[in-house]
């Protein structure tokens, strides 16, 4: 497996992945649709994030996206295709993320996650902090996490 930058004709590829791994955790086309515009990965999301790929014989398996500046980001997006999950590729992107934002002087990631990630990222080492309301459904609150990293 190869861990690369993302590439801006990718974005719709991506944009595919979240949608999927989404899907996985068992939402109805109601749900998937009301946060479809939130899921859309677009040419200028990669232009402007750190956004970063795991790809497999040429194949890409899933994506990570990180934005701000320090000394605080967030771990945007992170995405695995669903034939993937457990094989490692969420956790090698997440390393990577954590390498590349110490490495652009970010000392704290927030992540608003689904609560189905939730345990995952706990796993990695984040935080939760408290909640958040969703950006695209009503009343409903996301876990939110933060990550201290490193200082050099």
């Amino acid at each position: 497996m190869e861990i690369r930058p993302a590439r801006p004709e990718e974005a719709a590829l991506l944009t595919g992945i979240a949608l999927r791994a989404k899907a996985y955790w068992g939402y109805d086309e109601a749900f998937m649709a009301a946060c479809r515009a939130e899921l859309v990965v677009d040419a200028g999301v990669i232009e402007r994030s750190a956004t970063t790929v795991a790809e497999d014989g040429g194949r890409v398996l899933g994506f990570v996206s990180l934005s701000g500046a320090p000394p605080t980001g967030s771990l945007d997006l992170l995405f695995v295709e669903p034939e993937s999950i457990g094989r490692g590729i969420g956790r090698a992107l997440f390393e990577q993320a954590r390498s590349l934002a110490a490495a652009l002087g970010l000392r704290r990631l927030t992540i608003d996650s689904d609560p189905n990630a939730e345990p995952f990222y706990l796993a990695m080492g984040a935080t939760r902090i408290g909640s958040v309301p969703s950006g695209s459904i009503p009343g409903r609150e996301l876990p939110q996490l933060v990550l201290h990293l490193a200082t050099p």
